[in-house]
């Protein structure tokens, strides 16, 4: 028996999203970061690379650890995980708030693969959040065949959005 129930758990998660992506797309694209460059800041790109990387490693391994039947590996290789991808969430949003939107500067072929890319990238991610937050909790529940169900889905678009992002950060770095 789980400490909160399905439907509390179910409203938190929708109200833990909705509210997460609401506070993106105004930090983003309405509230606007200085023009000006923030050293203090400018290291926060090549770590949010980093914990996406870190991430999807983990990812692998946890998955692989699953495999070979090792369920204490696996739930602290994707709870670790689970720590990287909101360490990145919080680094991303400092530094967003700071510098405000990102532009690609690529041109020709290059910038519609850029888009492409950083559109799934965005949309997959606030798809994969509630997932990512399912999983878990029905993880740590022991309610292994829903567990199961929703990370069989959640575990490649969350390997894809952070491999995506490290991707997105040589293209930027690539194309500024």
């Amino acid at each position: 028996m789980s400490a909160i129930s399905d439907r509390t758990f179910y409203i938190w998660n929708a109200v833990i999203t909705v509210a997460a992506m609401s506070f993106l797309v105004w930090l983003i694209f309405i509230q606007k970061g200085s023009s000006e460059s923030n050293l203090a800041a400018s290291y926060l790109p090549a770590l949010n690379a980093v914990l996406n990387a870190t991430a999807a490693c983990l990812l692998i391994a946890g998955r692989t650890a699953i495999a070979k039947r090792r369920e204490s590996l696996h739930r602290t290789l994707m709870l670790t995980a689970f720590v990287a991808s909101a360490t990145f969430l919080v680094c991303y949003i400092y530094y967003h708030s700071l510098q405000g939107d990102t532009k690609f500067l690529g041109e020709g072929w290059i910038r519609p693969v850029y888009f492409f890319i950083l559109i799934s990238h965005i949309v997959l991610s606030m798809i994969v959040f509630p997932m990512i937050l399912s999983s878990i909790y029905f993880g740590l529940g022991d309610r292994r065949k829903t567990h199961r169900r929703i990370a069989s889905i959640t575990f490649p678009v969350w390997l894809y959005v952070s491999v995506t992002g490290v991707v997105i950060f040589f293209m930027l770095r690539a194309h500024s």
